[in-house]
């Protein structure tokens, strides 16, 4: 064979998938197959029949045309076959249900307590503390998005929204880092006024709510890490709370110096802490939210390295037009052009250079949502000239 002359890694994932397949697949030597174009076709047709496991997805795409079979998707073309369930339990451990439970519990948690913040803020007349107030609040809105979000992306895949609502979750992420984006804006701008002019604190107030703040931002960050943490969205809300809780640690510091030296600044520079704090993490949210909306590979993820395993698989002659990226948190897909020798078209090999590489995917890269189209290498010629 022509990959026997190249040298080749191979990729040994350990998986049982293609251990648990490959005996049963060739059973029959590969020289018995019939090279006639019917023959042929059966053998293509067979692997596109192939499902690697569970929540693995792929497409072998060849060039004899076979009829679609019967579990093909409505939306299949006449070339590719996808083993596709489109069921992903990326849930680890954490459902949808526990997800919405512990962020409503933090909703409840800042509401009553912003509420009560307001109050005392108008009072004490403390910028620090109205602006963690204001914070709080978005904190409230942003959990409240979050939660919308989660139950726009438990919505099933349906006519042309083919991955249902799943990227909700990514779009609250990217409103949550807008909305701290505006409120490091608004509370920075203030702050450079009292600093240039500061007002009197009541330092012994603050202190106290500042206390109560972070005793209940704790418990609010306390429920949000129970849910789902490799969430974007979840994240979302968690950075808006952690924030919150540095703010009100910044607010008791500035307090105490109030109190201690009737140093007023303590509390716009207390401030202007919490603004830098705000920036961070709005930061960390679009960059994160962008990456993904605008289908950049996940991170951590070298194409070069995933395209070397995918050249290690025996009888794999090229890989071209590889595209990796993420449809939501935790959900990265693959799709790939791989040029194979001809004689895997007619001799039933098709099916087993599928379950290899589909399994080196999901043990090297954690990639379960995967699509390959098999070319012969004259296809690739084709398809050069018809790009160019």
């Amino acid at each position: 064979m022509a990959d026997e002359a190249r040298p080749a890694i191979r990729c040994e994932s350990g998986s049982p998938l293609s251990e648990s397949h490959s005996d049963e697949r060739h059973d029959t030597p590969s020289a018995a197959a019939a090279p006639n174009a019917d023959d042929s076709a059966n053998n293509v047709h067979n692997a596109q029949n192939v499902h690697a496991a569970p929540n693995v997805h792929a497409a072998a795409t060849v060039p004899t045309p076979v009829a679609p079979s019967a579990h093909d998707s409505s939306d299949s073309t006449p070339d590719s076959a996808h083993g596709h369930t489109h069921q992903h339990a990326h849930q680890h451990g954490v459902s949808a249900d526990a997800d919405i439970r512990y962020l409503s519990i933090a909703l409840a948690l800042i509401l009553a307590f912003a509420a009560a913040e307001v109050i005392t803020a108008l009072i004490s007349g403390s910028l620090a503390l109205l602006s963690d107030a204001g914070h709080m609040l978005t904190d409230a809105a942003a959990i409240a998005v979050s939660l919308w979000a989660i139950r726009l992306a438990a919505r099933p895949a349906r006519g042309a929204w083919t991955f249902g609502w799943k990227r909700a979750e990514i779009l609250s992420a990217a409103v949550n880092g807008v909305t701290l984006l505006v409120v490091s804006a608004l509370v920075a701008v203030e702050s450079v006024r009292r600093l240039i002019s500061p007002p009197r604190v009541e330092g012994g107030l603050v202190l106290i709510v500042a206390i109560f703040g972070i005793l209940v931002n704790i418990a609010a960050v306390w429920a949000l890490t129970r849910a789902n943490r490799t969430s974007l969205n979840v994240q979302g809300s968690l950075k808006h709370v952690l924030t919150d809780l540095y703010g009100f640690i910044a607010t008791a510091i500035s307090a105490a110096i109030i109190m201690a030296t009737g140093f007023q600044r303590a509390d716009p520079i207390a401030s202007l802490v919490v603004v830098a704090l705000m920036l961070y993490a709005a930061w960390g949210l679009l960059r994160d939210s962008g990456r993904i909306l605008l289908e950049v590979a996940p991170e951590g993820m070298d194409l070069r390295e995933i395209r070397g395993h995918l050249m290690g698989t025996p009888h794999v002659l090229d890989v071209h037009d590889l595209h990796v990226w993420t449809v939501t948190s935790d959900l990265p897909a693959l799709s790939a052009h791989v040029v194979i020798d001809d004689a895997c078209f007619h001799d039933g090999h098709v099916p087993r250079l599928l379950d290899e590489m589909q399994s080196c995917l999901v043990g090297h890269f954690d990639v379960e949502h995967s699509t390959f189209q098999f070319e012969e290498a004259a296809h690739v010629d084709h398809e050069h000239a018809a790009h160019t």
